[in-house]
């Protein structure tokens, strides 16, 4: 890049003035290391300068030294590696990640590890590399114009900077499925982009306010072509921006005007901080879910099967640490160690440690992994990359527990908001493609009591508001932990509560409204929990079962050919070469959880895929349709049933809206 950047300058400088001339002033560094003295941030300093030529140092030195009014720039956008067995992550860059956690995040109320993306780290280089008048001009990342992860973010450069100008040309495929990079994006990338000019500006004696925001957004439709069209033929002095009016929270779009702010927290970090007796939750404990990061290996249909793969994986690693000397640095053990197994930086760190493992099969429980899916989980803290705070809510796994799980707030929000009930250990990425959150009914202590996580203060308010709503005299029944839960998980399921807080529930945990009728709310999340956690044990839906013998797969000696391939419009699913369900009622499709029906979740996961992990695709690829066709037979008829019986549900909190509005 060094090279290629002084030959277009000076090839573009001797094409525009017909003469060569050397270009005496690119500087080879790593930018993000060359934080100085010369920058905004005072007290930092670094010795950059070991290995390079003398006249590339005094360059350096020379630009230092300097007052810098333009900084332009396309920061490369990645987050993280694909795979850890990339060895491919990103650098770390110390100075420049505190300066980002002095300020992005300690402004930001987010997950905060998205914030050292390497275009954020640009970005607060960049800034504090400026003059106090100067304009910082990027071509980045889209995220930092709405995601929750960048609230922090956006405060910041509000008081940074006196204006902001972005121009988004949106073309982000992952937020929306009906865009392709190739056509809709300007660089025929999946990640949508923006154009952001930051501009300092002083003056004596003038007040610190917050920067003018002005905003301005291409059609979302509009192809790549048009785009470039656009941006080569419109000066920006041309360009009728809205000014936004940032929010108290940082919001620079999709802003809301609602009672969100007065509902009952359902969760916060502060209360899952402190004591639950300073709680002003309805839940003290809330998590992520389980994070393996290496599901192949530790999630499997079969038991057996489970415990092949495990028994392969412990000896293998037990094997390189016999082999391989001790002592090794990471960037050694990088290099040194073989990549027949799913290696993460947390098992490189217990390798480290001479640390062997030991199998314990009495670990293998039961996990939610998707909706209607249940799988077999080795849950064991050595070989698991992430536990969050699952162990206070099961230690072992095999523990009394409810989990009512939502798509974590602040995510790439592919899905629409949607809830699910389960009683066992869920997977972080349970409602894929975005992560889950699970606030759950009770918490074990360190001693393994089980211990409500429903909050007293959450009780208090419960029973203060229905107490003076009905008078002591009328209430016949006491208002409980219990039954908070279960009118939580309806109020969640409410349409008319999705609709008017869509935009809220993209950026922050829900929050809970008091209706009119407490107990007919509680009635129905105790029915829908008791569907949803207990979906296997339904009456199975009485659908209409074709088999059709496949001639030419049983000519072969070959099981039919896997379809699972749903026909809404039909009301029928074909499972295979041979067999088909027909008479699903409409109303089944309609029960979604995000942007998927139940139905579907579970034609998804049984498909017959290849393994991502080369090693389970080469030794351990034995899942076929085949060897489960009457388990999925058996759990579509149930899912159908849940899915009808969850819209009858539905369709009568749809009614009582209308009988109470409720505030909705």
């Amino acid at each position: 890049p060094y090279y290629v950047a002084n030959l277009n300058i000076e090839a573009t400088y001797a094409a525009l003035t017909g003469s060569y001339e050397e270009f005496p002033n690119l500087c080879f560094v790593d930018t993000l290391d060359n934080v100085g003295l010369h920058t905004a941030a005072t007290g930092v300093s670094t010795d950059l300068f070991g290995s390079v030529s003398e006249e590339n140092v005094a360059r350096i030195k020379r630009q230092n030294s300097r007052r810098i009014s333009v900084v332009i720039g396309n920061p490369p956008y990645n987050a993280n590696q694909a795979n850890e067995n990339d060895n491919n992550k990103n650098r770390t860059y110390p100075q420049i990640d505190a300066r980002i956690k002095q300020t992005y995040i300690f402004e930001s109320t987010a997950q905060k590890t998205k914030l050292y993306d390497m275009y954020a780290r640009f970005f607060r280089w960049a800034s504090d590399r400026l003059d106090e008048n100067g304009v910082l001009a990027f071509v980045t990342n889209r995220s930092f114009i709405e995601s929750r992860t960048f609230d922090g973010f956006r405060k910041t450069v509000a008081l940074e900077f006196a204006d902001i100008y972005v121009v988004d040309l949106g073309g982000d495929v992952r937020a929306n499925p009906k865009l392709s990079g190739t056509k809709h994006n300007v660089f025929g990338i999946q990640t949508g982009v923006a154009i952001s000019f930051m501009v300092k500006r002083t003056s004596s004696g003038q007040v610190k306010r917050p920067a003018r925001v002005h905003y301005i957004r291409r059609p979302e439709a509009e192809t790549a072509e048009e785009k470039l069209v656009f941006l080569a033929s419109q000066p920006m002095r041309s360009l009728q921006f809205d000014e936004v009016q940032p929010d108290k929270t940082g919001n620079w779009v999709n802003l809301t005007n609602n009672d969100f702010e007065t509902l009952l927290p359902l969760a916060s970090k502060a209360t899952k901080a402190g004591s639950a007796a300073s709680a002003h939750a309805i839940f003290h404990l809330f998590t992520l879910g389980i994070n393996s990061g290496r599901d192949d290996w530790m999630f499997d249909y079969s038991v057996s099967d489970l415990q092949e793969k495990l028994d392969f994986f412990i000896r293998f690693y037990n094997s390189e640490l016999e082999r391989l000397p001790k002592g090794m640095s990471i960037s050694e053990l990088d290099k040194a160690v073989k990549t027949d197994i799913k290696w993460t930086a947390e098992l490189k760190s217990l390798f480290r440690r001479g640390q062997a493992l030991q199998p314990n099969f009495e670990q293998i429980v039961d996990s939610q992994y998707r909706p209607f899916t249940m799988l077999k989980y080795y849950f064991d803290r050595s070989l698991t990359k992430r536990v969050f705070k699952i162990p206070q809510c099961q230690p072992t796994g095999h523990e009394v527990n409810r989990y009512l799980l939502f798509p974590a707030f602040g995510a790439t929000k592919r899905i629409d908001f949607c809830v699910f009930g389960t009683a066992q250990i869920p997977d972080l990425n349970f409602f894929t493609p975005d992560p889950a959150h699970a606030a759950v009914l009770y918490e074990y202590d360190r001693a393994g009591n089980r211990v409500d996580n429903i909050t007293d203060w959450a009780l208090q308010q419960f029973t203060a508001h229905y107490t003076a709503k009905t008078g002591k005299s009328k209430a016949t029944r006491t208002v409980t932990k219990q039954a908070i839960f279960h009118y939580c998980y309806a109020v969640l399921h409410n349409p008319a509560y999705r609709e008017k807080y869509a935009q809220n529930l993209k950026r922050e945990f829900p929050r809970i409204p008091f209706y009119a009728d407490f107990w007919q709310w509680a009635d129905w999340g105790e029915a829908l929990m008791q569907l949803h956690i207990g979906y296997e044990a339904v009456t199975p839906f009485a659908l209409t079962r074709t088999d059709t013998p496949d001639v030419k797969a049983r000519a072969a000696g070959m099981a039919p050919k896997a379809v699972l391939r749903a026909d809404a419009k039909a009301g029928s699913i074909t499972l295979d070469s041979q067999t088909t369900l027909r008479g699903i009622p409409p109303e089944a499709w309609e029960y979604k959880l995000g942007n998927r029906c139940a139905i579907d979740w579970v034609l998804d996961q049984y498909k017959e895929k290849k393994p991502k992990d080369p090693t389970i695709r080469e030794k351990f690829d034995t899942y076929r349709l085949a060897d489960h066709k009457e388990k999925v037979v058996n759990l579509l008829l149930r899912v159908t049933t849940v899915s009808v019986d969850t819209m009858k549900i539905i369709t009568a909190m749809q009614a009582e809206n209308r009988t109470h509005d409720d505030g909705l």
